[in-house]
């Protein structure tokens, strides 16, 4: 008995391995990162953006608001990321973050119809 428990957990094993190797038929190179910045500041400011040498970029800056003011002091951001789907169409979220939470909008992302966007405002 076991045994078998043991052929049944080493079996487990070597089947979760065997899965876990396989990342979606990606070409084993990595991608080059091309362009980079990340400047950050005490004061709550920073820029950060890189770009690869696939095509995939992303930039985002941010700052303190209300800053000094207790119950009131937040950290926005904004930025945009893009990449390219397999089929070669390039696709862009523009983003931003603030205390009413992530707000992304890109042309491929679904929207809600307007009645049910309005429902939500109350």
């Amino acid at each position: 008995m076991k045994a078998i428990l043991c052929l049944v957990f080493l079996g487990s094993a070597l089947a979760a391995t065997r899965l876990r190797r396989q990342v979606y038929n990606q070409d084993p190179k990595q991608a080059p990162i091309v362009a980079y910045q990340n400047d950050v500041s005490f004061d709550g400011n920073y820029v950060y953006n890189y770009q690869t040498g696939n095509g995939i970029s992303a930039q985002s800056e941010g700052s303190l608001k209300n800053r000094g003011q207790k119950d009131l002091e937040a950290q926005t951001a904004r930025g945009s990321y893009s990449y390219t789907a397999p089929d070669g169409q390039v696709f862009t979220v523009n983003w931003y973050a603030d205390e009413t939470g992530y707000h992304a909008e890109g042309a491929h992302l679904p929207t809600p119809p307007p009645a049910a966007a309005s429902s939500f405002r109350g």
